[in-house]
């Protein structure tokens, strides 16, 4: 799921932005009025989850924390990168159309979306072992094999990201593709490569991961109820939850967008040297209009991904829940002391000044 992917490579060379802007600017309101509340909502519920799962306490004492809350961190860096793509997508602002620029800004834009979905393989494997085999769970489930995981995955992630400069160059004014034949060819064969591991075989392997976990937690839950105990309320249980939670909403927000991705190659495109205010009447243009409406429709749903994990967190985690209640009332009760402070020197300073004047004062009989 790629936010800044070229459409077609027909059009390759063009300014395809301020295009898509004339042509359809109904998607220009989309980008300038629902994006800017998904970056609301992503920066602070980044930086909230951020802060709780990499607190101190939970550093120490558990593994799926370091997980999550480098989730936060990556999905936080996606939404400030996402917000420099837009000013040039959505606003016709250059941002990143500069030499040098242009290569960097391609590799740093897609390192955190490689890096989010693997972060969620990792904890869901690391669930399922703790799961289906929980003499495992020692060896596999630490905090420090998390760290390793984290900083492993995160290597991984630049690499390929790295890669992303071999496919992109500052020319006459604009961040294009190369168009020599080989790396177009190579560029073609790398996308799909990468779209389906990362964004179709990821959130495959982690929805059999969790079918499995799921099926293994009502075969636990059966034979306890058997035995007359009730484990669903257990911490474990509801970590589980949590952790079960992100990974289908991981699957429901990155295959659709995959998908229409991956469509794009196969949908005709128009002449791209024709003004773009008459594509809307060509034929020959209006079907990838049409497919065009739908997939920014969709990925601006999926972009949620980015931004809404905290929603489940509080929704699911009584500890998250608890944290956020301490860190919302630490926060009232210092506005409301630094308010008292405010107010108690205002009226001391009144109080001041009243006393000089009275002071100053004539007596009533004079």
């Amino acid at each position: 799921m790629k936010m800044n992917s070229t459409e077609n490579s027909s059009f390759m060379d063009t300014d395809i932005y301020s295009k898509f802007r004339v042509a359809a600017p109904d998607l220009v309101i989309v980008d300038r009025v629902f994006t800017p509340i998904w970056y609301i909502i992503g920066i602070i519920g980044n930086t909230v989850s951020a802060k709780i799962w990499l607190s101190k306490h939970m550093r120490k004492s558990n593994s799926s924390a370091i997980y999550l809350g480098s989730i936060a961190i990556a999905d936080l860096i996606f939404i400030f990168i996402h917000f420099w793509l837009e000013l040039q997508g959505a606003w016709g602002i250059s941002t990143y159309n500069k030499p040098i620029l242009c290569e960097l800004f391609n590799v740093v834009l897609y390192v955190p979306q490689y890096l989010t979905p693997l972060l969620i393989l990792a904890f869901t494997f690391e669930r399922f072992i703790a799961i289906c085999f929980p003499f495992l769970k020692e060896t596999f489930c630490s905090v420090k094999k998390a760290v390793i995981g984290v900083c492993l995955l995160t290597t991984c992630s630049c690499l390929l990201g790295l890669v992303q400069a071999i496919f992109w160059t500052y020319h006459s004014g604009m961040c294009i593709s190369k168009e020599q034949e080989s790396l177009v060819r190579f560029y073609t064969i790398w996308t799909w490569i990468t779209e389906m591991l990362i964004f179709a075989v990821v959130p495959l392997i982690v929805l059999v991961l969790n079918v499995l976990v799921i099926r293994e937690i009502n075969r636990i839950n059966k034979f306890q109820s058997s035995l007359g105990q009730d484990g669903s309320r257990s911490s474990n249980q509801t970590s589980t939850i949590t952790l079960l939670s992100v990974s289908f909403y991981l699957i429901c927000t990155l295959l659709p967008a995959t998908i229409v991705y991956a469509i794009q190659f196969s949908i005709p495109v128009g002449d791209p040297t024709k003004d773009a205010s008459e594509w809307s009447s060509d034929p020959a243009w209006t079907s990838y209009l049409v497919y065009y409406h739908i997939r920014k429709i969709v990925e601006e749903i999926c972009f949620s991904n980015y931004a809404c994990y905290c929603v489940i967190y509080y929704v699911t985690s009584g500890y998250f829940r608890d944290e956020v209640h301490k860190l919302w009332c630490c926060t009232r009760c210092s506005l409301c002391k630094q308010d008292f402070e405010e107010e108690k020197a205002r009226k001391t300073q009144y109080s001041y000044v009243t006393d000089c004047k009275n002071k100053n004062a004539l007596p009533a009989d004079v």
